[in-house]
């Protein structure tokens, strides 16, 4: 049986599927992409108006409806309640940090007074305006040649980007500048992918387990948690920023923050625990968020 893996038809999805499809032939696995059409690929409006969850949707119609027996997505594109429908598989995460690709090799703190900087994420607006309130920060849509094809054309000094998707079409070297996540957080989720496939199909999650990483899985989990948590979609601006350390690599400490669209406030709260516990600590940092005002924020 030849496995057909749902993706959209982008440069990075098609790529980031064509990754799974490589591994699992690696494990014995035949499988083929098969591009599926989702709203947000035809119409160009900001995905605050086309609705949470466009990118995804389709793909997961096209898994009920037996026209594809795997999907990828971007874990952060999810929607944060589990799906009962899908077995769920979380593999390698790639970096999580964000990425300024900015004419002449500048980084955000060399960009002149006013620079034009693209982006349409609440949670990199509001961090960016915080950072550098002199910035017009002016709304970014497209695959990643567009975006970045706007700062070569001049038509903006910079965006910003996920490095992971960068660095999975390669163009990792166009980055002027990685973000650590103490500067510019990151999305939950960002950096990991999922892959589902339908909760009755034995033998492809038998498979498709072989992909799971279990340090990505609660890692993103945790982060995800916090998402839930506050009742914030993906467009929230909401950060979080999970990692394990310790001896054993066991021990996880879970950083999450809340921001002002205008970057006047902030809310950043961290805590630490054991690590096969990602949701516990989540509910905690969850719960500090909350008592110092996020749902003000989120507004």
């Amino acid at each position: 049986m030849t496995l057909r893996i749902g993706t959209r038809g982008s440069k990075l999805a098609t790529t980031q599927a064509g990754h799974m499809r490589d591994r699992l032939k690696h494990f014995g696995r035949d499988a083929e992409l098969t591009i599926v059409t989702t709203p947000g690929d035809v119409n160009m409006s900001p995905v605050e108006r086309i609705g949470v969850g466009v990118f995804t949707q389709a793909l997961r119609d096209a898994l009920v409806a037996d026209e594809i027996d795997v999907a990828v997505h971007s874990f952060k594109d999810l929607p944060t309640a589990p799906d009962p429908r899908f077995h769920l598989v979380v593999p390698t995460r790639a970096d999580a940090r964000d990425a300024l690709i900015a004419r002449d090799g500048l980084t955000l703190e060399e960009l002149p007074k006013g620079a034009k900087v693209g982006t349409s994420a609440p949670r990199r607006i509001s961090q960016l305006k915080a950072l550098r309130p002199d910035l017009e920060i002016l709304p970014l849509r497209g695959n990643i040649d567009t975006r970045m094809g706007k700062v070569t054309s001049g038509e903006l000094d910079a965006v910003v980007l996920a490095f992971a998707g960068l660095s999975r079409v390669g163009m990792q070297d166009r980055a002027t500048q990685v973000f650590d996540p103490d500067m510019l957080m990151p999305a939950p989720a960002q950096g990991a992918l999922a892959i589902e496939c339908r909760v009755e199909d034995e033998d492809i999650i038998t498979g498709l387990n072989m992909l799971m990483h279990a340090d990505t899985y609660v890692t993103a989990v945790a982060e995800r948690t916090v998402l839930n948590r506050l009742e914030a979609g993906c467009t929230a601006p909401v950060a979080a920023h999970a990692t394990l350390d310790g001896y054993a690599g066991d021990t996880m400490t879970l950083t999450a923050g809340v921001f002002a669209l205008d970057g006047s406030e902030q809310l950043v709260f961290s805590a630490q625990g054991a690590g096969e516990r990602p949701e516990e600590i989540a509910e905690q940092v969850a719960a500090q968020l909350i008592e110092q005002g996020a749902a003000t924020l989120l507004g």
